[in-house]
């Protein structure tokens, strides 16, 4: 009885020593991204002006992308700048058809302005 309850235990042990190894998360390398950011090349959304015609134009891309229907959560919470009249759209995207569609609600709702589209088709990882 002894025997079989030790046995039990070291292959309870061994068991969960293999489940710990399997659950290790490796965390995302996004360096390369914040230094990007971090260079002034890029808009962030630190760049968004406060003139009224550039918060109307972000304002109605928002809205649309909102009321969509059709978009993935991680598609509307993108980064939607507008400085001068142009619209850069940055972030994540599931697929190439939520990329265009994004870009075809941006053009329809920013009323003529210039769109940037610098969105990133990384899938649904």
């Amino acid at each position: 009885m002894k025997r079989t309850l030790l046995a039990l235990t070291c292959l309870s042990a061994f068991s969960l020593a293999a489940l710990a190894a399997d659950n290790k998360k490796v965390e995302p390398d996004n360096t390369a991204t914040n230094e990007r950011d971090r260079s002034g090349e890029t808009k962030t959304s630190g760049d968004q002006s406060n003139s009224s015609a550039d918060l109307k134009t972000t304002q109605a891309i928002r809205q649309a992308l909102m009321k969509d229907g059709e978009l993935s959560m991680t598609a509307k919470n993108i980064k939607v700048i507008t400085v001068n009249g142009h619209v850069t759209l940055r972030g994540p995207v599931k697929t190439a058809q939520e990329k265009a569609k994004i870009d075809q609600l941006a053009k329809s709702a920013a009323g003529g302005a210039q769109i940037d589209n610098q969105l990133d088709v990384k899938g649904s990882n």
